[in-house]
């Protein structure tokens, strides 16, 4: 490999200059680039964002949801930027009119074949360094939903139709379907 090629590194300039339709994330200076989501994934989007949307209306909660694409500059800098499938932010001086500067509180990614090491491996670590309270990783395939809760350094496992307790917010759970 040239040597060139494996020490290049990228800004989020980079990202703002790509092509229109081509998405991609940055982490640690590296771009990684987002396939189109399928039908089922956007269904599970579009259920757990009106879950969410529905429960902080109705208890009159001060978090903000956010479905993809949404941006999320994760460490405040120039190397990282993602934008996760669902993004809750409880902080409002983290929102701005690019999107969300610093960790937000919880994140929901939907794996895709095509991003299934990113979400399991790459973000799960970035994330929990980066200081998002929770990290729920929905697989369609394996019909679970991964639900991490950093501030309590607990990982639990739910299949499909369970209920899933959302650490954030007390007395609140969700199907994933």
């Amino acid at each position: 490999m040239d040597a060139a090629k494996k020490l290049e590194f990228h800004t989020i300039e980079d990202i703002y200059t790509l092509p229109d339709g081509l998405r991609a994330e940055l982490i640690e200076g590296r771009i990684y680039y987002m396939a189109p989501p399928n039908t089922r994934h956007q269904k599970i989007v579009s259920d757990l964002h009106y879950q969410i949307k529905d429960f902080i209306r109705k208890n009159n909660g001060e978090c903000e949801v956010f479905p993809a694409p949404f941006a999320v500059f994760l460490n405040r800098d120039d190397t990282n930027y993602v934008e996760p499938d669902l993004t809750v932010i409880c902080d409002e001086k983290k929102i701005t009119d690019k999107g969300c500067n610093g960790a937000p509180d919880w994140v929901i990614e939907i794996v895709s074949p095509s991003s299934r090491a990113m979400d399991y491996f790459t973000k799960l670590f970035k994330y929990r360094a980066s200081g998002v309270r929770e990290y729920w990783i929905v697989d369609p395939i394996k019909e679970m939903v991964m639900a991490y809760r950093f501030e309590k350094e607990t990982m639990e496992q739910y299949s499909f139709g369970e209920d899933v307790p959302v650490g954030i917010y007390e007395g609140f759970s969700i199907k994933a379907q």
